[in-house]
């Protein structure tokens, strides 16, 4: 569309013209909702909360709205593909090229991470019987950053900007040779903020659970949703700095005119080897957190201990320490040689052993069970056939001499597709509705949410399932048309129908969220009859919990406690907890950083010094304040 402007004119596609109109209305209506409704104290209590459940809460917020605006994209993404020379609005060649980037971008670092994280932080603690996370005040920090790495991320579309280089960036397409515009800046410095908050997570969780467990609660006791917890944050700490590595040399060969990943003496093959170091573990930070939910969830409704426990453990560890040899099957076409691609696709095989461990331990803790079928156990009992198919196309992926047939085509998309949404979107759906008490005290209704599970997941597999086959068939990814000489379209149409069903899934949980607070009734403690600590507080969980703090002298103490009918064994003699303040200095120092990012992006220098100045002078500010004071000094005078 072409706007008047000052006197000249300004070219902005419909879409974002679009985009701009319905954010302005959603906006005007939500500022409405608010002041009729007197919300501003809970935002601006929610603005400067280190409370763990809290921040989780928005962590889930958060990602449920980017996971909107992903699968919009994705929808965009389907309708285009729907038939042969299709030209549907202005989704063809570069703007198709800015979808699937900001749609995988989105999903991977602004939906599945956040939503991941958003339930460690409700749950974890609980878990492990401790007050909040190690450190509340950087755990609010992690936060901010997140979100200040997405709206930065969000911005460059609503700007006619957003990246177009894949979400994988790849070099040389995302140097500025190919890409001058700032779309791919954008990219670079989003993925650094969020990624610097995922960081300061990853200490954060690593510490609470080896320092804040309830007494008594050995590793060898502790739920496996911690377990994979604590093995994701290791992962998240090795992984991340390589992405970040990268990403900073992406940044000088942009800006600054060095070449790295292109020249005579730089290689585009050098950005695959940081992306992949970082990418493939990526796939176990996101899977991991989800095998542990489901061996929680599926251990509750089954009514038994988890199977193999010892097992599982080991090979959660295994699968982590596996996933950072397995980075170059990515590359199998690049040219590394034979020897090379054989280590790797070896290696590549082996993480199915641990995986299939794993896979029978699920099927024989529900054997000889008492099984439930509740929403969160569908979604589990849906992961499972859903993850195998994944593991079985990954296994074909591995072997090199086949990659050269699959590389890039259809194909692979269905297979991580069967592989991420399988393990980690089901898994995060599972966990919602599994922990829906502990963040608003409420069950959401088991009905509407088994309506949701099964368009789902009937959807999803007319979606992908067909994928295999146009793959197979050779047709590539990336590209936004294809022929009717191809053969494809009846698939393709499939296709687009399931993500059609898939997307209506997600109507069931809007209005199943609407009619649980407008309808639902508050629930007690305990309302799946579960095996671990986070039952034994209120729903929805209060800041300072566990008051006695919990003895625990076995796994699963609190199903044990109530089969003996007994009550838990408890201590008022523990260590010093973390206390949740209320300050807004997370936020400013997002903010600033957000500055910065953005004067570095569009050489505002000015701008860019501002903003750093501000951030240091915040940290600054930081070091020689504490929050605490007033509480340890009302501490202080309760025991006097």
């Amino acid at each position: 569309m072409t706007i008047p402007f000052f006197g000249g004119t300004l070219f902005v596609p419909s879409d974002v013209v679009a985009a701009w109109g319905l954010t302005i209305i959603l906006g005007i209506l939500m500022a409405i909702y608010v002041w009729r409704k007197q919300k501003l104290p809970l935002i601006w209590s929610y603005m400067r909360t280190t409370n763990h459940r809290k921040i989780g809460t928005l962590y889930v917020l958060f990602g449920v709205l980017f996971f909107l605006r992903a699968g919009i994209d994705a929808l965009l993404i389907r309708l285009q593909l729907a038939k042969p020379h299709s030209e549907f609005w202005v989704f063809q060649q570069d703007k198709y090229n800015e979808l699937f980037t900001t749609h995988g971008t989105m999903m991977i670092f602004f939906v599945a991470m956040p939503l991941l994280i958003g339930l460690m932080n409700i749950a974890v603690p609980l878990q492990i019987g401790a007050r909040d996370l190690a450190f509340p005040f950087l755990n609010s920090v992690s936060f901010w950053l997140f979100l200040a790495g997405a709206i930065l991320f969000n911005m460059s579309f609503f700007f006619n900007s957003a990246p177009n280089a894949g979400w994988t960036g790849y070099a040389p397409l995302s140097t500025d040779t190919f890409t001058p515009d700032v779309g791919n800046d954008y990219y670079v410095f989003s993925l650094q903020i969020s990624g610097l908050g995922t960081i300061f997570t990853a200490i954060n969780m690593i510490v609470t659970i080896i320092r804040h467990r309830a007494p008594g609660m050995k590793l060898t006791r502790m739920p496996l949703f911690p377990w994979s917890a604590l093995i994701t944050s290791f992962l998240i700490l090795v992984a991340f700095p390589v992405l970040s590595i990268g990403l900073y040399l992406l940044m000088f060969d942009r800006m600054f005119g060095t070449g790295f990943f292109s020249g005579e003496v730089g290689s585009p093959v050098f950005w695959q080897h940081l992306f992949w170091i970082f990418g493939h573990p990526e796939v176990y930070i996101l899977a991991l957190p989800a095998f542990g939910i489901f061996s929680d969830i599926i251990s509750t409704f089954s009514k038994k201990r988890i199977f193999g426990y010892p097992a599982m453990v080991l090979s959660l560890a295994l699968i982590g320490f596996l996933g950072f040899m397995v980075w170059a099957h990515h590359m199998f076409t690049v040219g590394l040689g034979p020897m090379a691609n054989t280590f790797f696709a070896i290696t590549t095989m082996l993480i199915a052993v641990p995986t299939g461990i794993k896979v029978f331990n699920w099927l024989f803790t529900m054997r000889g069970g008492v099984i439930r079928i509740t929403a969160p156990m569908l979604f589990s009992l849906g992961f499972i056939p859903t993850f195998v198919m994944g593991g079985v196309t990954g296994v074909m992926l591995s072997v090199a001499a086949a990659n050269f047939q699959y590389h890039d085509t259809h194909f692979v998309v269905a297979h991580f597709h069967y592989t991420i949404i399988g393990s980690t979107i089901l898994g995060i759906f599972a966990g919602l509705y599994y922990w829906y008490p502990k963040i608003t005290g409420k069950v959401l209704d088991e009905t509407l949410g088994k309506w949701h599970f099964w368009l789902f997941l009937i959807g999803f597999h007319m979606t992908f399932l067909p994928m295999h086959i146009t793959g197979l068939q050779g047709m590539p990814r990336r590209v936004y048309t294809y022929s009717y000489g191809d053969s494809l379209f009846t698939l393709n149409l499939i296709s687009t129908i399931g993500a059609f069903i898939m997307g209506s899934s997600m109507l069931f949980v809007a209005w199943n969220v609407y009619k649980t607070h407008k309808y639902g009734k508050k629930v007690g403690n305990d309302p799946w009859n579960g095996r671990t600590l986070e039952w034994t507080v209120e729903s929805p969980s209060q800041e300072n919990t566990f008051h006695p703090m919990p003895v625990v002298k076995e796994m699963d103490p609190y199903w044990y406690a109530k089969v003996e009918g007994r009550t838990l064994a408890s201590t008022t003699n523990v260590r010093p907890a973390p206390i949740a303040v209320e300050t807004i200095k997370p936020l400013l120092i997002a903010v600033s950083m957000s500055i910065m990012s953005l004067g570095m992006i569009y050489s505002w220098y000015w701008m860019a010094i501002l903003g750093g100045i501000s951030t240091f002078a915040l940290f600054i500010i930081r070091s020689e304040t504490d929050e605490r004071k007033k509480d340890y000094w009302e501490e202080a005078k309760s025991d006097e």
